[in-house]
């Protein structure tokens, strides 16, 4: 059936025709898919009038019914508001939509979690969470996408606080969960545990902040967080509420001054930011250097660059060089497993379990080229999945219905 037989306006030929790319994306990536089939009146008689009534009345006499006869237990609002879209920044909720639509693929195809994009036209704190939490009753949880910071801070909190359903901004946990599991890794595959680095990042957004927090709780040696004026010290005027924060829990030494200076000695350098890190400043820190250069489409480290100042371990953000840093490992199987036992939230300690399990399905194929699974790996999401309903047992976030 063509898209105009299905009430799709036909398109007219366009100047992307022959860029496969344009092609995949036409008419978009997701759709709509019943799950039971009406042929007859009385197969429309109980998916809808009168059947449906029943069902609704029910519910209205006991809530927590909707997690069992709706599509609620396994469905999840992905929300942007397009103002830090990949790399590419703030583009928009139109051009943000390729990007949503894409997210809702991926947590159906790995991980079976129905999922629908919604894009808003506001960059205001307070529409944003209302608009959110008045559509929420029919989701399971909320995933976050692409929402600047420090915004994305204040919204994410809010919603938690307003909402019994997992409230996951991925640009930050996401990034901080496949990270922390990369660095367990790269530590271990170096002959170090994460309490022996030093770690230097460039980037205090969204993803730097909650790398910084996962590392932290993980226990790593030292973290000195840098932004665009410089290394977050205890002593640094203006700093904003959650760089605030971060500064008595970071930097031990107390370091001040530039990035490159902090640089000196580190044993880990992960970037996400922009920019461009030079080699003789990659030169200065420890032997056998850990280099995480996250920035896309490009790092703020050439690989190339990094191994040839020293650097024992490498990852991007890119599926062209190996040790690809890709959210993908992570958000599917954490929503799998938060939905499977109706967890409220997402914690912690349910963070930190799917790094570990992340990083335990590398095995006995760990190598300074492999130290995170395959995205494909059949066993990545239900492993992923298992440990985080595990740890929201533990941590006592599930719904009891």
């Amino acid at each position: 059936m063509s898209a105009s037989d299905q009430g799709q306006p036909k398109m007219s030929p366009s100047r992307f025709d022959d860029d496969p790319v344009f092609v995949l994306h036409e008419s978009g990536k997701i759709e709509m898919q019943a799950t039971v089939e009406v042929t007859d009146n009385k197969g429309l008689a109980m998916a809808y009038t009168p059947g449906v009534g029943r069902v609704s009345q029910a519910i209205a006499d006991d809530p927590s019914l909707v997690w069992r006869y709706t599509w609620r237990s396994n469905a999840i609002l992905i929300v942007t508001d397009g103002s830090a879209v990949l790399g590419l920044g703030h583009i928009g909720p139109y051009a943000a939509l390729p990007v949503m639509e894409g997210k809702a693929l991926l947590f159906k195809d790995f991980a079976n979690v129905n999922c629908v994009p919604i894009c808003l036209d506001t960059n205001d704190v307070d529409e944003i969470v209302e608009a959110v939490a008045r559509i929420a009753p029919a989701y399971g949880g909320i995933n976050l996408e692409d929402i600047s910071a420090p915004r994305c801070f204040e919204i994410e909190r809010r919603l938690q606080e307003r909402l019994d359903i997992p409230v996951f901004h991925d640009d930050q946990h996401g990034t901080a969960i496949v990270v922390t599991a990369a660095l367990t890794n790269a530590a271990k595959v170096t002959g170090r545990t994460l309490g022996d680095l030093r770690v230097v990042m460039s980037g205090a957004g969204a993803a730097g902040v909650a790398i910084a927090n996962m590392l932290l709780a993980a226990g790593i040696g030292d973290l000195a967080l840098c932004d665009r004026v410089g290394v977050i010290s205890r002593d640094r005027p203006e700093l904003h509420d959650v760089k605030a924060d971060l500064a008595l829990r970071t930097n031990k030494a107390n370091l001040s001054g530039t990035m490159d200076d902090a640089l000196v000695g580190a044993d880990v350098y992960i970037g996400v930011s922009s920019g461009t890190v030079e080699k003789e400043v990659m030169e200065r820190m420890a032997p056998g250097g850990i280099v995480f250069a996250l920035a896309n489409p490009v790092p703020e480290v050439h690989p190339d660059v990094a191994h040839a100042s020293g650097a024992a371990v490498v990852a991007t953000g890119r599926s062209d060089f190996p040790n690809q840093i890709n959210n993908v490992l992570a958000f599917p199987g954490v929503f799998r497993g938060a939905l499977d036992v109706g967890a409220t939230r997402i914690t912690e300690g349910m963070k930190l379990a799917a790094a570990q399990a992340i990083a335990d399905l590398v095995g006995d194929d760990l190598d300074t080229d492999h130290i995170v699974p395959d995205p494909f790996d059949p066993r990545l999401v239900s492993s992923v999945a298992a440990a985080v309903s595990a740890a929201a047992i533990r941590d006592g976030v599930i719904r009891t219905l």
